[in-house]
């Protein structure tokens, strides 16, 4: 029996399985969340229910790869990194390049590396987290699992921005979207819950956390979806700004004196979004309950940006079989996840209220007679990632 750790490093958090395979057993889980935040919170699952929590100050993924991997021998989950044979990396931005999962050497790390601005909130946290892992467990396989290779299949004219054309001929510039492994692992589950074969479905799925993305699915295959050439694209998010007009790019780098287009890019990545609204947090828990206006201004308009993405997908499909919630807020908000679909009506979603009471379990939230069902379905983006690693280091 071989383990295999799967790594999701996201833009401030970073979730892990350990798996038995290829029985695909957890042995462990856990997540380190708010990295970089005041108050981080560590968590490792393991045993016999048994929970291992700290709140802390932890500064980056740096410091939270290190405390996980000392933990998983101080609480003898394992007895030592060799028993680790295959790591599986989350990876966000493959652009064209990597259009499927790769066992990673020093040219895969460095292409990585140089993707970095295509996902400049991601793809540096996850190299850095690659090379820890090297260092510290040098007999184990790294392989890289990327996000975008599930968007692979959307065609020209979803992928193609309204620009001339040479410009993707000689630099890439396209749609690549992220979040594919999670997309792609919540449709497979929608359409088991629902009985049918996925190629028939067509489905809406949106994962929804600190980065936001929601994706048209149809016959099991990526139609379209909200991020663009980098994930800062589609609807507001934690800290990214999602979609906006680039002529106030121009105009508001005069009124500050900036000079440097990367300063802007960095302001819209780390300093927009719900904290830039709201001038309080990045994090939808500190917002909900707080009575300050800017709070309840920013909660409100990370729901309408969801709202017109799915509307507009609904467009997209000719409609749809089914909404899917997935990730830290649409698994775990029913507040969230009534805002949206409560101006959704028209397109016959509706909530059943004592079912959206539900968190982090796989059920069908809307009433009996809703014409588009509604499902809350946990995503596993680790599993997905472990099945990778099972298949490459074969």
């Amino acid at each position: 029996m071989s383990k295999t750790i799967a790594i999701n490093a996201g833009s401030s958090s970073l979730k892990w399985q350990i798996f038995a395979m290829p029985e695909e057993t957890i042995i462990a889980k856990g997540i380190v969340e708010r990295i970089g935040l005041p108050e981080s919170i560590f968590t490792i699952k393991y045993g016999n229910g048994e929970v291992y929590n700290r709140v802390l100050d932890i500064l980056d993924h740096d410091i939270a790869v290190n405390m996980l991997l000392e933990q998983l021998i101080a609480l003898n989950i394992i007895r030592s990194f060799d028993e680790i044979k295959g790591a599986g990396h989350r990876v966000v931005a493959g652009g064209e390049t990597f259009q499927d999962s790769i066992i990673i050497d020093q040219a895969v790390l460095e292409k990585i590396e140089s993707l970095a601005e295509f996902a400049p909130l991601h793809n540096p946290a996850e190299a850095k987290v690659i090379r820890v892992f090297e260092r510290l467990l040098p007999k184990t396989t790294n392989v890289a699992v990327f996000d975008t290779s599930f968007h692979t299949t959307m065609p020209e004219v979803n992928y193609l921005y309204s620009i001339p054309t040479e410009y993707y001929d000689k630099y890439k510039v396209r749609k690549y979207g992220a979040h594919g492994t999670s997309h792609r692992y919540v449709a497979l589950r929608a359409a088991k819950m629902l009985g049918k074969p996925i190629e028939e479905l067509k489905l809406i799925t949106c994962h929804i956390g600190n980065g936001v993305s929601i994706t048209a699915i149809e016959n099991g295959k990526s139609i379209d979806t909200s991020m663009g050439f980098t994930p800062l694209a589609g609807t507001t998010m934690g800290t990214r700004s999602g979609d906006i007009d680039p002529s106030l790019l121009a105009y508001l780098m005069e009124k500050l004196e900036m000079t440097d287009m990367n300063e802007m890019i960095d302001l819209l990545n780390r300093k927009s979004g719900l904290l830039g609204i709201s001038q309080i947090s990045s994090d939808m828990r500190d917002l909900e309950e707080n009575p300050d206006p800017k709070a309840q201004l920013a909660v409100q308009i990370f729901a309408d940006r969801i709202r017109k993405y799915i509307g507009s997908y609904f467009a997209t499909l000719n409609g749809a079989d089914a909404i899917i919630f997935t990730a830290g807020i649409g698994e775990n908000d029913r507040k969230m996840r009534q805002r949206i679909i409560s101006g959704l009506s028209w397109f016959g979603c509706e909530l059943d209220p004592q079912r959206n009471e539900a968190q982090a379990v796989e059920t069908i939230i809307s009433t009996e007679d809703s014409k588009v069902k509604v499902l809350l379905v946990p995503t596993d983006e680790e599993l997905m990632i472990a099945r990778d690693v099972e298949k490459l280091t074969k």
